[in-house]
């Protein structure tokens, strides 16, 4: 197919999109409002298929969690993805669609993130009724993206990807405005790994610290050192970054404590350190507290790997960018030290991910996995459209 006529089939795809958009904000506060943790997205999972079964897509139920719809016949097949779940955190929002559910709010976008593919979907099924989607097309709603090591491999496992050739998904950016999109070839999030250093020792009390092991001091070693040690036994250039988010120890000054824990996250950009890098910490912590007359006890959960982008599925996005939202309506953008699951997938097919412009010009901008996080509700069409181009250029491109 030319150039010419994949246009054509994204123009059409703008206008679908363009009927459907009150509808699609409509699913957006709906989902706001009844927002559902990870591996608990059932509700979200019943308004997707009632939709996606009206649009005409071959749509499937994944165990415990999750949709996999699937459209059209070709040679190619393209994945499209968006994650359901939300996060424990209080809604702090005023909007009208604020959350319903005590301490669960959409604090990332993943009600954009499935609204938006929801829209993508009926412009891909009226191009089908058409006669004029150039492939296969599936749609993933995946489970538990907030969660480490994520439900990517759990749709992975269940055959997601069997016959896929290429995969994209979006993600809510506040950093960029409403109607652009950020793009960046190879790598554009980092690997996220899970740490909890549990120790245990001799406690008693703070006038005798000689004849305990001095637990509490020993974990203030662990949260100051282990950073320290992997920024000499790590290659700088990899970016390492250790961050606790909890320490617990004792309940009294006076008394040193007989056990205690520090948890955070290691983040890391490069994904050969990634795979050296637990064996590293679990050295690094033994080396740390052996001094102190403690014993350590690390669980080490490697979560995500960097989401790496396939150069051409990013020249696809930004084509697709240029025909649907103009040209100069698309930035590029940093990696980020966030983890995202969508990684998993790039380890078994080629595909990218882009940044979704959420920002109102001129307004606030908000931070992810924050109560007051809000997106510029016109994103949703925006996303739709995308999503829905991207994969018309990807199918066309290949066939």
């Amino acid at each position: 197919m030319e150039r010419r006529d994949a246009a054509g089939l994204l123009g059409l795809v703008a206008a679908v999109v363009e009927k459907h958009d009150d509808e699609l904000v409509e699913l957006r506060r709906d989902l706001h409002r009844n927002p559902e943790l990870s591996w608990s997205e059932q509700r979200t999972c019943d308004r997707v298929v009632d939709r996606l079964e009206r649009a005409g897509w071959q749509v499937t139920r994944m165990p415990r969690s999750g949709v996999v719809a699937d459209l059209g016949q070709g040679p190619t097949t393209v994945a499209l993805r968006a994650d359901l779940d939300a996060l424990p955190v209080p809604d702090l929002s005023a909007q009208a669609w604020r959350s319903t559910v005590e301490g669960v709010a959409h604090a990332c976008g993943h009600d954009v993130h499935t609204s938006a593919l929801v829209g993508a979907g009926h412009a891909l099924g009226e191009l089908h009724a058409q006669g004029l989607l150039p492939g296969r097309v599936r749609l993933l709603f995946q489970p538990a993206e907030e969660v480490m090591p994520g439900g990517a491999q759990h749709l992975i496992n269940h055959g997601a990807l069997e016959g896929v050739d290429r995969i994209f998904a979006l993600h809510c950016d506040p950093s960029v405005d409403v109607g652009a999109v950020g793009l960046r070839s190879g790598p554009i999030t980092s690997a996220a790994d899970r740490i909890d250093v549990r120790l245990e020792g001799n406690g008693g009390h703070t006038s005798r610290p000689h004849l305990t092991g001095d637990l509490t001091f020993a974990l203030a070693k662990i949260t100051s050192e282990l950073p320290a040690v992997l920024s000499r036994r790590m290659d700088p250039r990899a970016g390492v970054s250790v961050v606790w988010g909890m320490l617990q120890a004792g309940s009294a000054a006076n008394v040193i404590p007989d056990r205690g824990i520090a948890s955070g996250t290691v983040r890391i950009l490069d994904a050969e350190a990634w795979a050296a890098c637990e064996a590293v910490v679990r050295e690094a912590v033994l080396d740390i507290v052996r001094p102190y007359g403690v014993t350590a006890t690390v669980d080490y959960l490697q979560g995500v790997p960097p989401v790496v982008n396939d150069r051409l599925s990013v020249a696809m996005i930004a084509s697709a960018a240029d025909d649907l939202l103009g040209l100069h309506h698309r930035t590029e953008v940093e990696q980020s030290l966030g983890g995202e699951d969508f990684g998993w997938y790039l380890e078994h097919v080629p595909g990218a991910m882009f940044r979704l412009g959420t920002r109102t010009p001129g307004g606030p901008r908000y931070d992810l996995h924050q109560g007051d996080f809000e997106a510029d509700e016109a994103a949703v069409g925006f996303g739709a459209r995308m999503m829905a181009g991207v994969a018309v250029n990807a199918l066309t491109t290949s066939n």
